[in-house]
């Protein structure tokens, strides 16, 4: 049983790093700087995934109220923020300097739930957050391809992950499941992105893309969303 939690564990961290080092790979390398096609298109296969696997019995997603959507709405808004703001600043930071800024999100969260919520929280906890912002704040001086607008974005993105984290916690119980949610966020996504793709220039500029008929833009774009 050990093993095998170990191997899950093994398995999710490696997929999760190679998504991050595909996503900067398109953003960096190939200079895919169009956040709101590079995001919808990911967002979109996902909802498509998501619906497939419903459909295909793999998946449960509810019918939820619409009460439980509008209460949803909020944190949806806050997902577009996240992989927007995210894929801003990975295109213009090294990965282990956005995952760094990634992380202080949980600070925010320990935050809150010390002042707010008014929750015991294990000195381990605290320190392990200090360590965090301290981390963080030493970035910035030591940083020696130090680009204000990537800090900029990061700062926005981690702030969008502590909003959203605490807006998941705050929901009812039972009202939306993980799944149900993430399906909400894809679809919501869509429809923004598309919407913004226009007034961000991003639309028209994305036909001046060097590598736009490329087969490595197309892999990486469809290994990105496989992972």
């Amino acid at each position: 049983m050990c093993m095998r939690r170990c191997l899950v564990g093994l398995t999710f961290c490696t997929c999760y790093l190679a998504s991050y080092l595909t996503n900067k790979y398109v953003l960096s390398v190939l200079k895919f700087t169009y956040p709101t096609l590079f995001q919808g298109w990911q967002t979109l296969i996902g909802g498509l995934l998501l619906h497939v696997s419903w459909k295909l019995g793999w998946a449960e997603i509810n019918s939820s109220s619409r009460s439980d959507v509008l209460t949803w709405l909020p944190a949806s808004v806050l997902f577009v923020g996240i992989i927007y703001a995210g894929s801003r600043a990975l295109s213009r930071l090294a990965i282990p300097v956005f995952f760094t800024l990634h992380n202080v999100a949980e600070v925010i969260i320990c935050g809150h739930q010390k002042c707010f919520q008014k929750e015991k929280t294990s000195p381990a906890k605290i320190c392990s957050a200090l360590f965090l912002l301290a981390a963080a704040g030493c970035l910035p001086f030591n940083d020696s391809q130090f680009d204000p607008d990537g800090y900029f974005w990061a700062v926005i993105h981690l702030f969008c992950v502590g909003a959203y984290k605490i807006l998941q916690k705050s929901q009812k119980p039972n009202a939306l499941s993980d799944i149900d949610q993430q399906y909400l966020n894809y679809l919501f996504s869509v429809v923004l992105l598309a919407f913004a793709s226009h007034p961000t220039g991003d639309l028209l500029s994305v036909l001046d893309f060097p590598f736009l008929y490329f087969y490595r833009f197309h892999g990486s774009c469809c290994a990105r969303r496989s992972l």
